[in-house]
């Protein structure tokens, strides 16, 4: 099993409305207001509606949980849905506070498993792939993930 690099996307975000602390942690919603999609075989734009549903659990690391859509800038929709997990160590928390502009990828352990759908024909092959990224703190509120396909 092996690697293949297949995209990199970053997606702009607002900031949280906080649930607040319940039985698993504390809850905190992101709305998802737009991006980027940059890769060989997908290009496009990531559209504003999604979101997400973060998890901050005790153990110091933060639970996954994000639907959004993607436009091709050949006009096909790809929805996307993804967990994963976030460390949520200094360089994290250096950038929720506004202390960091960004991290870098090694910064932390943040990797995501997502999964893609579509019924347009030209991207079925997204139906039938699993991929995995890695990500890290975007400037101006976003998180950017380098997106592999499992080969």
């Amino acid at each position: 099993m092996d690697l293949a690099y297949e995209f990199t996307y970053q997606a702009q975000l607002k900031p949280p409305v906080d649930v607040g602390a319940g039985p698993l942690g504390d809850r905190q919603v992101f709305e998802v207001t737009g991006g980027r999609v940059e890769g060989e075989r997908i290009e496009g734009r990531v559209l504003g509606g999604g979101g997400e549903w973060f998890l901050v659990g005790p153990d110091g690391f933060g639970r996954i949980d994000v639907r959004i859509q993607f436009e091709t800038d050949d006009g096909a929709h790809i929805y996307v849905q993804y967990f994963g997990l976030l460390e949520l160590n200094e360089a994290v928390q250096g950038f929720i506070t506004g202390q960091r502009e960004e991290t870098d990828f090694g910064d932390q352990y943040f990797r995501i498993a997502p999964r893609l759908e579509t019924g347009d024909p030209r991207y079925a092959w997204v139906n039938q792939t699993v991929f995995v990224a890695e990500g890290r703190g975007f400037p101006g509120y976003g998180v950017e993930y380098r997106v592999h396909r499992v080969t």
